[in-house]
């Protein structure tokens, strides 16, 4: 289950995205997949599946410096019968440390080791692309976590930026294998929604940079998905990635039931809507200590798995922009990952307690989708 034809004829790849897992050298990631990569493909009972590879820093170091490296994961992709055609180039390492919050945004894209791992991450999946697809991405942060992010910043950003466009010619231009780049609009972040995104690239090279559209992430900044997609179509911005995920949603009567997910290690930016405004608050605690006001729904940057009940989770806006992007006469993205990395940090029943419940729940993911894009007219390939 990792590719899918449009009614179009054109092939959509499918992922999950293995930041869920932690690893941190090329030894963790092989274990990874081998403990739940492979098991879950085993668990849908097809061939072969779409990862989205979350390769920290230091095993990326290990890899672009390694061609054996790079042919011994790319042997254990095939092994497994998986195949990577997209990278999750967000987090830079330590994604499971015991807190990692804020620290997720560093380093940022003023600076030259975002640029030089995200280059990095490129020349490996243009190595680690199956033979007959010649195009891979890499999604990216949204330049910089807000506070301290100024006039200043975003110039270094933008020079960060265009020597990754160039690096990426080059490589497309050595290789035969174009990588894009997908940057992420994140809530709380420099660039926090499509209308930031299509401000904060502009100029840049539409046929190597683009959005990583994250549905989780515009749910919770309360974006209209038709909206959205008429914004970039608008100004000619490509979906280089989506992220199929969905978020936490809250109506008045029921948010002290979210104190249930407070937790220490992630992020969670909350919002609601006041007059048609949207308010926000940089993590989940501080909206339930009087942060945000309790009269409107609220909105959890929490990625919570995409087959729940929809009454609790902006799963309808997931449906939306999915039929959105992919129900048309042409797909408006070839490459859809699954991201829903807070398995381990759920609450209570719905937190995996061995790799068995894991492999479970995000064959239950894959399924889901997988009904979803052959109800959109979608077929699985052979």
């Amino acid at each position: 289950m990792s590719r899918f034809t449009h009614p179009d004829g054109s092939v959509v790849h499918l992922a999950y995205c293995t930041n869920v897992h932690p690893a941190e050298d090329v030894d963790g990631v092989i274990g990874q997949l081998e403990r739940f990569a492979g098991p879950v493909r085993e668990e849908l009972g097809t061939d072969r599946l779409g990862v989205g590879l979350w390769l920290a820093a230091p095993a990326a170091r290990e890899l672009v410096g390694d061609d054996a490296a790079v042919e011994r994961l790319r042997a254990a992709l095939e092994r497994l019968g998986l195949e990577a055609v997209t990278f999750n180039g967000f987090p830079y390492q330590g994604f499971h440390d015991e807190v990692v919050k804020q620290r997720v945004y560093v380093p940022d894209w003023t600076s030259e080791e975002r640029r030089e791992f995200t280059v990095a991450l490129a020349r490996i999946l243009a190595r680690l692309l199956p033979d007959d697809v010649a195009e891979g991405s890499v999604s990216t942060l949204p330049l910089a976590w807000r506070e301290g992010f100024g006039a200043e910043e975003a110039r270094a950003a933008r020079a960060e930026l265009e020597a990754t466009v160039e690096a990426l010619r080059r490589l497309a231009d050595d290789t035969g294998k174009r990588v894009r780049l997908a940057v992420e609009p994140e809530p709380g972040c420099a660039i926090e929604t499509v209308a930031g995104l299509v401000e904060g690239i502009a100029g840049l090279d539409e046929e190597t940079v683009g959005i990583c559209l994250d549905a989780c992430h515009s749910a919770v900044q309360f974006e209209s998905p038709a909206a959205a997609l008429a914004q970039l179509d608008a100004a000619g911005v490509p979906i280089v990635k989506m992220q199929a995920s969905a978020a936490l949603r809250c109506e008045p009567a029921r948010i002290g039931e979210l104190a249930d997910f407070v937790e220490p290690r992630f992020l969670h930016q909350t919002r609601t809507l006041e007059n048609a405004a949207v308010l926000g608050v940089d993590d989940l605690d501080q909206a339930l200590d009087g942060g945000l006001p309790r009269d409107g729904e609220w909105r959890v940057h929490f990625h919570v798995p995409v087959h729940l009940d929809g009454g609790r989770t902006t799963q309808p806006q997931l449906r939306q922009l999915l039929e959105g992007v992919l129900g048309g006469p042409h797909p408006l993205t070839h490459h859809v990952e699954l991201e829903t990395y807070t398995w381990n940090v759920m609450p209570g029943d719905l937190r995996p307690d061995a790799d068995a419940a894991l492999v479970d729940g995000l064959a239950r993911e894959l399924s889901w989708l997988r009904d979803e894009l052959k109800t959109l007219g979608l077929k699985e390939a052979a």
